[in-house]
């Protein structure tokens, strides 16, 4: 911590490492809603976020978890739910404004990660957000093909140990990529 007569002591959000105000100041400087994208090992958080001098309005949000009563019964943080996430919260926003701004926060940027499978079922929702196509997952991991084609590749004994949650819900991974169109056309609809 710091000590001495001149030294300065971060913001408390800055020393719990939750806020990077320099980041966050460009952001706001924008003028833009920002599309807010927080994931957790389960689940993934799609928020539209317009801010003011009053602070911070929430002015759509989506949750991981509002796709289990779409009949997603797969993990809710693994890629295809956080496209369909961001899918939702895109048809939500797509009303508000007309173009966006990313904010990913202090999470660590990765190529064709969970938070740019959001961001890309948020862009076919019909919204305008500028960024470079080449950071996007592939077709095959956003509707869940390579992980229904693993479980298909797995010997039985193998199938059972990896994929021991699917099978004690009686769910087949295989299937779900049908299952991830299904829901898609759920979100059209609404």
């Amino acid at each position: 911590m710091a000590t001495g007569p001149r030294s300065r002591v971060p913001f408390k959000r800055r020393r719990d490492g939750k806020t990077n105000y320099k980041r966050r100041q460009a952001l706001v400087k924008s003028g833009k809603s920002r599309v807010v994208i927080r994931k957790s090992l389960n689940n993934i958080l799609v928020q539209i976020v317009s801010s003011t001098f009053e602070g911070d309005k929430t002015l759509a949000t989506a949750f991981s978890k509002e796709l289990r009563g779409m009949g997603w019964t797969f993990h809710c943080g693994n890629t295809p739910a956080a496209y369909l996430t961001g899918y939702l919260c895109g048809k939500r926003a797509k009303k508000i404004t007309d173009e966006f701004i990313l904010d990913i926060g202090l999470q660590r940027s990765i190529k064709g990660g969970r938070s740019y499978a959001a961001l890309k079922g948020f862009i076919d929702a019909g919204c305008n957000v500028n960024v470079d196509e080449s950071i996007f997952p592939s077709e095959e991991r956003l509707k869940g093909e390579d992980i229904s084609s693993y479980y298909e590749g797995l010997d039985g004994s193998l199938k059972e140990k990896i994929f021991s949650n699917y099978i004690k819900n009686k769910t087949d991974p295989s299937k779900m990529p049908g299952m991830f169109e299904e829901i898609k056309s759920k979100i059209d609809k609404l």
